[in-house]
């Protein structure tokens, strides 16, 4: 009996980090054309050959994003769960990526950031126009005794992270998971704002952009130190799929 009440619990809070990622994506829908990558089709509803573990892997692309992740797994017993909603733009603009990442672990993790896309020591200009509006936001959650900052033991996942990341723990409470989804949104709005101000950058510098994102990318999923929690779950075969899958290793568009 406590083991299902346990279940029913974590599964309502799996419901609300959900539903907000879900909320998020309707934005970017409302914005653009999108078609699904069948390279996932098998990943759109998954389990482990043993235990309750489960999850669902599913990607698009389109005429301005090159690549987008919208992925969940759980393992309802433990209480763990962890989704991801990560937009990976094309190199016609030089607007920072965005990545949310959501878990229970059991208790809530969050990460959410603007991945880089110039040098941030010399490129003053990019810095400012699309980093310096997140500082305050930055700064209120670093002050605020809800939330613990999380830093990761991976020399790369830190040095990926940008200096306004926001990556907390915290208990999960209606008023974590509040804040939690309203700057979520902040960032989002934000985000879709700058993508309609956005210069297109020249044609000759957009194969050397391309080639950086997809180096980010598939370093940033290579070296995710939570995989190990996948590969106990699912084994290593299934972990390296669902790995490729996150940064397009067998993309077919």
């Amino acid at each position: 009996m406590i083991e299902q009440q346990f279940s029913g619990e974590t599964t309502v809070i799996f419901e609300q980090l959900w539903n907000i990622t879900k909320e998020l994506r309707q934005k970017l829908d409302a914005r653009f054309e999108l078609q699904p990558d069948q390279s996932t089709k098998d990943l759109q509803s998954y389990s482990a050959q043993v235990g309750a573990a489960h999850g669902s892997l599913n990607t698009f692309s389109g005429a301005e994003i090159d690549w987008l992740v919208h992925s969940w797994l759980r393992e309802p017993n433990s209480g763990f769960c962890n989704m991801h909603l990560t937009i990976w733009l094309d190199s016609h603009i030089r607007v920072p990526h965005l990545a949310f990442a959501f878990a229970t672990v059991p208790h809530l993790f969050f990460y959410m950031d603007y991945i880089a896309r110039s040098d941030l020591f010399t490129d003053l200009d990019y810095l400012d126009r699309y980093y310096a509006p997140a500082n305050d936001r930055y700064l209120a959650f670093a002050n605020d005794d809800r939330f613990q900052q999380y830093i990761s033991k991976t020399l790369y996942i830190r040095q990926v992270q940008s200096q306004t990341s926001l990556c907390y723990t915290s208990p999960v409470t209606d008023e974590t998971i509040a804040a939690l989804s309203s700057v979520a949104h902040e960032m989002i709005d934000r985000w879709l704002g700058w993508v309609d101000e956005a210069e297109p950058v020249p044609e000759s510098e957009r194969t050397a952009l391309a080639e950086r994102d997809l180096i980010v990318r598939r370093a940033i999923a290579e070296r995710d130190p939570d995989n190990k929690i996948a590969v106990r779950l699912f084994g290593e075969q299934m972990t390296d799929k669902l790995v490729r899958s996150l940064w397009g290793g067998d993309r077919i568009k």
